[in-house]
Formats: C-alpha cells, sequence, structure tokens
C-alpha cells in the first residue's frame, strides 16, 4: 500500500481525518466528509489491510499505536552536525537541532528568539576583527542556507554584523 498517495489526497485525507476522531460508519463519514460512500471505503480498505485502521462490524476506528509504529519507521532527518552545538549552551542546542539537518539551515525560525539562537551561531563564523566584502558573508552563509540574503540581513539587524559601504565585522554574539 502506498500509504502516502492515500493521504496525498485532499478527500481521502478527509477521510482519515474523520476517522481519527471517532468510531464512525461508512455513512457517518460519508455525510461528515461529503465524500461519497464507497470512496470512503475504498479509502479505508488498504487502511484496515495494513492494520492502521481497525473495523468492528460497520464502525472503523484510527488504530493510533499502529501509525505511531508506521511514523517510527520513516527516515529520521539527520541530526545536526556536532560543529553546530559548538559553543552552545544545551538549551541553544536543542534549538539548534529543530531547525539543522547536518550543517543545513532547514529554515530560518519565524520565532525571534528562536530566530536569534541560530544567527548567534552563525555569528561564530565571522572572526572579530576582521573586514568581510559583501560577497564574502554571502560565501560565509550560502553553505548553511539558500537564503544568505535574509541571514545576512538579520544578522545586521540584530546587531550581530555591522555594516558601512559594503564593508561588514562582526560587531555582536559571543566567543569561542
Amino acid at each position: 500500500m502506498d500509504l502516502l498517495r492515500t493521504l496525498l489526497e485532499p478527500s481521502r485525507l478527509a477521510v482519515v481525518g474523520a476517522v481519527a476522531l471517532r468510531w464512525a460508519s461508512a455513512d457517518d463519514l460519508a455525510t461528515s466528509t461529503g465524500v461519497r460512500r464507497r470512496d470512503v471505503v475504498r479509502t479505508l480498505a488498504p487502511l484496515v489491510q495494513a492494520g492502521l485502521v481497525t473495523r468492528e462490524g460497520e464502525r472503523y476506528r484510527l488504530d493510533e499505536a499502529a501509525w505511531r509504529s508506521v511514523s517510527q519507521q520513516l527516515p529520521q532527518a539527520a541530526p545536526p552536525h556536532p560543529r553546530i552545538a559548538f559553543g552552545m549552551t544545551s538549551d541553544e542546542a536543542d534549538v539548534l537541532g529543530r531547525f539543522f539537518t547536518g550543517q543545513r539551515l532547514t529554515e530560518i525560525p519565524a520565532s525571534w528568539s528562536k530566530r536569534l539562537v541560530v544567527l548567534e551561531r552563525l555569528a561564530l563564523e565571522f572572526e572579530p576583527g576582521r573586514r568581510y566584502t559583501e560577497a564574502e558573508v554571502n560565501a560565509l552563509l550560502a553553505p548553511f542556507h539558500d537564503d544568505y540574503a535574509s541571514l545576512r540581513r538579520h544578522l545586521v539587524d540584530e546587531g550581530l554584523l555591522d555594516r558601512d559601504r559594503g564593508v561588514f565585522w562582526r560587531s555582536g554574539g559571543r566567543v569561542v
């Protein structure tokens, strides 16, 4: 069974979501989701066969333990490289672990406090006292994330880098 294909169709996902909420018959699921009854049954049949949905008589229910087991078998993202947490507290390392895979920043955090932790870490890439051209700053940030321009702007906005006439230097953050 291709579980992902089953879940990528919005109407099928609606059926699975509805059956996750409560025991329900195919008729109840059709009514609550607006999906035809026969399509409800077609969606649930392979999930019942795979043991992901339990069927008792005419009622269906999601088997949470089976779904947890499936999720544990899915490939996991690589943990952050040990170099990423170097010089950071354990709480900061936890935050970095949510946003880095290997040495790559998977997303720029929307939360200011989490973004600041990421920026503090990136600031460690810059040598205090050294002047950098914009191209050099971009070259240092590009391996971490494709949107190095946003990272550069955030570093300046948070006072971790200063800029004057196209020259940047580290002006904040810790030194390790």
